[in-house]
């Protein structure tokens, strides 16, 4: 099966206006690039979902003129080998920009070859800082980092769980560690004690590492990982009457760890960015998300934003040409889907960070503003 294939949310009648528009409009390659298939895909599935809403609304609005652009999305399945060959693969095809990818240790041996290519690369959901400090001139990041994510969660834990008993667990993902590293300096920093751990990734029985924590009287549990293994570590914990307080990193912003970890999500605390739809100025992509029966949910509405943010510069650049759209995306706010966007000089997204959520009665709710 092709890891690539063209891809379109738009209706019937949509489709017909727009192919009767532009019938000689010049087709613009996208690619979003992320983990469609493995135990991370409902991430893909939210940069999916939002990178194909942007496409359609461009394509519809005649923001670029005489361009039809055409979605490709591509599996990396969240492995770094797999990144790589998607992307040679899409430098190969005459990708313009890609969307993606989502984790971290993809995205950072994936970059290097779109750097040399000269494509643009804009990441919806790789936090980990190395990625963006290597100065690529065309790589960019909508999101936010896992120096502000870490501070944030570990100031949360110190306010309201000063002098309990910690563990920081990591999945040794190159996400997963990075984040948990953060946590686990600053928790120190603070003058914490912690229980310092690591689990390997996509096994089912996590019943030895609960039965740790629980033995050593482990109170509260920062794991950097994803949505999956934490659900099982957080639904074992709770079959074994392990008292734990679990708090997490962004990957939790998905149903699906609710699906895992079932009635013991409840109170899971993990840190997200400020939620867009709550923003005015996403209204408008809430909508033809909703009109397509998808959600705006997670990273949705930034892989929206990211094409926004490319498209945008496209006409302010005036030309597909990377390095002059990459001067246009450096050059200035860019009004998004997630709110007005200005990168920075490295290519960071320089909005505010992060704020606490938590899982309550099966959905999500604030524990704090920050």
């Amino acid at each position: 099966m092709s890891i690539l294939r063209d891809h379109s949310l738009a209706t019937a009648a949509l489709l017909s206006l727009i192919l009767g528009s532009s019938a000689w409009a010049k087709d613009v390659y996208i690619a979003v690039a992320g983990p469609m298939t493995g135990s991370t895909a409902a991430l893909g599935a939210q940069i999916r979902d939002g990178a194909a809403a942007a496409v359609d609304s461009i394509d519809a609005s005649g923001l670029l003129p005489d361009t039809k652009l055409v979605l490709r999305i591509a599996d990396d399945a969240c492995d770094p080998k797999q990144a790589v060959a998607v992307a040679n693969r899409l430098t190969t095809d005459g990708i313009k920009p890609v969307v993606g990818h989502f984790c971290s240790s993809s995205s950072i041996p994936a970059s290097d070859i779109y750097a040399e290519a000269k494509v643009i690369q804009i990441s919806p959901g790789s936090t980990n800082p190395r990625l963006i400090e290597r100065g690529l001139t065309t790589l960019f990041r909508i999101c936010r980092r896992d120096d502000q994510q870490g501070e944030v969660a570990a100031d949360y834990i110190v306010r309201h769980h000063q002098g309990a008993k910690l563990a920081v667990l990591d999945d040794k993902s190159t996400a997963g560690k990075g984040i948990a590293d953060i946590v686990g300096s600053r928790l120190r920093a603070a003058g914490e004690h912690t229980v310092r751990q690591s689990y390997v990734g996509g096994e089912k029985d996590y019943t030895a590492l609960v039965s740790r924590l629980k033995r050593e009287g482990i109170l509260i549990v920062y794991i950097g990982g994803y949505y999956n293994e934490i659900g099982l570590i957080v639904r074992q914990a709770a079959e074994a009457g392990a008292r734990l307080t679990v708090v997490a990193n962004d990957p939790l912003m998905t149903s699906d760890f609710l699906a895992v970890a079932g009635k013991a999500a409840n109170g899971t605390l993990f840190t997200f960015m400020p939620d867009p739809t709550k923003n005015a100025t996403g209204a408008a992509a809430v909508g033809r998300l909703k009109a397509s029966s998808l959600s705006a949910a997670g990273y949705t509405l930034y892989a929206y934003a990211a094409v926004q943010a490319w498209a945008e510069s496209v006409k302010r650049a005036r030309t597909f040409d990377a390095a002059r759209v990459a001067a246009a995306l450096r050059s200035g706010s860019i009004a998004t889907a997630i709110g007005t966007v200005r990168f920075d000089s490295r290519g960071d997204n320089a909005a505010p960070g992060f704020i606490v959520y938590r899982w309550r009665d099966n959905t999500v709710e604030a524990a704090e503003q920050n």
